[in-house]
């Protein structure tokens, strides 16, 4: 195959030919050489320019399969067809590069006889996501049928997700809306980037609506509605707006004693999807939060 686009880091290109692939195993294919560009080796960092010649043979994937493990988990909401649980800062999800145990599955696996297996072997359940340092509350499927329905809310932008963040500095609007699209960062690829609007080829779109709950002498507590729900997208769009999230060193925010960022997911609002009633789960801040919070005071 032949690359033409704009100029982008090899293994980032490759992330959206394999996109069931996580990014540490593309850059294993590049590392072995399974990978060539014009016939030869190069670097996961190396610049694809244009007219290139892409060549690659896949590694296929080992069979994994999570495995249930007795942690501590809250269950704020639960019924035939769904759970919602309150996730703590500090626990993945699901498994990934680096990650194979104490993650959310697996407590879900030793806590529920049945989930939805349309994730797969790692990630039965999983409907959507939370950062692993980003706690609150964070629904799971029961069942295959369930899950394509929460699936559709989600595509549709039916389902409400409201967050509680602390940001650096004092913002001195009210309140306001981003609308600009999210990619990656091609310089660092762990962390994600807005992009120029005008040029949504080069991102996914994304809204944020946020609106500010108090200011502080040096922050400022915000309530944050998305529209869409890219990866890192309030942290990436707020700290577009000169305003990093709290605690959050990956995007250049000052550490907290705490060892995370203030990002809480407060307030998720759906569809059950048997019975058609709106249901609203809201998951109390984290202890560490409100004691950052009284820090400020």
């Amino acid at each position: 195959m032949n690359f033409d686009g704009e100029p982008q880091r090899l293994d980032i290109y490759l992330q959206e030919l394999y996109p069931k692939y996580s990014r540490s195993r593309l850059q294993e294919w590049i590392k072995k050489g399974r990978v060539l560009v014009d016939g030869k080796v190069q670097k996961a960092s190396h610049i694809l320019r244009g007219g290139e010649a892409i060549e690659v043979e896949p590694l296929e994937l080992k069979a994994l399969k999570a495995r249930p493990e007795d942690l501590p988990l809250e269950a704020l909401y639960e019924d035939d067809d769904v759970v919602a649980i309150h996730k703590p800062a500090g626990m993945t999800v699901h498994a990934g590069a680096g990650t194979t145990d104490g993650t959310l599955v697996n407590a879900l696996l030793h806590r529920f006889e049945k989930l939805s297996q349309l994730g797969g072997d790692l990630r039965p359940g999983i409907v959507h996501r939370l950062d692993k340092y980003t706690s609150g509350v964070i629904l799971v499927a029961k069942n295959d049928v369930s899950h394509r329905k929460l699936q559709d809310q989600f595509a549709g932008r039916e389902v409400e997700k409201t967050y509680i963040a602390l940001v650096e500095n004092v913002m001195s609007h009210d309140a306001g809306t981003v609308n600009r699209p999210i990619s990656r960062d091609p310089w660092k690829p762990v962390r994600m980037a807005a992009v120029v609007k005008d040029d949504p080829e080069l991102g996914r779109d994304a809204i944020t609506h946020w609106k500010v709950l108090k200011r502080y002498q040096k922050y400022t507590l915000v309530e944050v509605k998305i529209g869409t729900g890219r990866t890192h997208q309030i942290r990436v769009h707020l700290g577009h707006l000169g305003h990093k999230v709290a605690g959050d060193t990956l995007y250049g925010a000052r550490p907290h004693e705490s060892g995370r960022f203030f990002l809480h997911a407060w307030r998720i609002r759906f569809t059950q999807p048997t019975t058609g009633e709106r249901i609203e789960i809201e998951a109390e801040l984290a202890p560490e939060l409100k004691e950052w919070l009284r820090g400020l005071q």
